[in-house]
């Protein structure tokens, strides 16, 4: 598809559905740094997309610009974001839709989210060792704290768990951390799968 800086690489992961009916939404989600080898084949990003489409979403995973296939250079955050608002436009311009990031992708989606939420319906939010101790994350508003799930593992040595909660306590909004579980998800990615599922599957917040 193309985006602002050019083309941008991308997957589109379907859900198997009866005949008859359509997915229950587009979700799109975003990968860790680009310059620390993040891209939309990460482990972690690949088990957010699973999970959303074992609970009927369409999962859409891209990579940033200057990644794989994609056109461009790093621009630490800020062409990422058009990048991230560039595919929800081609791929979920009407209809349900969720935002999931991992990493410096929770930053990026924590932003898109911000621009979002009061033009769309943001079914769910879903970030994933957001990267607050390194960069401005954006707050998410109140209406869509039951909506949201933020996951952070307790001994996360490149985002500290404390750097994570002094960015979500003055919102009241509410983290599950998952006990001796590092930023990576080693070995645990199938638990990473499960609470996400649980929470797609959920009944859904007010608006």
């Amino acid at each position: 598809m193309e985006g602002p800086a050019g083309a941008l690489e991308a997957l589109v992961d379907a859900p198997k559905l009866e005949p008859g009916t359509s997915p229950r939404g587009v979700a799109v989600i975003a990968h860790p740094h680009p310059l620390f080898g993040g891209t939309m084949d990460n482990k972690v990003v690949q088990t957010v997309a699973r999970a959303f489409v074992l609970s009927g979403w369409q999962a859409v995973r891209f990579n940033f610009r200057g990644v794989g296939g994609s056109a461009g250079v790093y621009d630490e955050g800020r062409g990422e974001l058009a990048d991230l608002l560039a595919v929800v436009q081609a791929q979920a311009v009407q209809g349900p839709l969720a935002l999931a990031g991992f990493s410096f992708g929770a930053f990026v989606t924590s932003h898109a989210v911000a621009a979002l939420w009061q033009q769309r319906q943001l079914e769910r939010v879903v970030l994933v060792g957001t990267a607050a101790s390194r960069f401005a994350v954006a707050p998410l508003a109140p209406e869509l704290h039951e909506r949201a799930l933020v996951l952070h593992g307790e001994t996360d040595d490149t985002v500290p768990l404390q750097d994570v909660l002094q960015w979500a306590r003055p919102q009241s909004l509410p983290i599950t951390v998952i006990p001796g579980v590092g930023h990576f998800f080693h070995g645990q990615l199938p638990l990473l799968r499960g609470l996400v599922v649980r929470h797609l599957q959920g009944v859904s917040g007010a608006a």
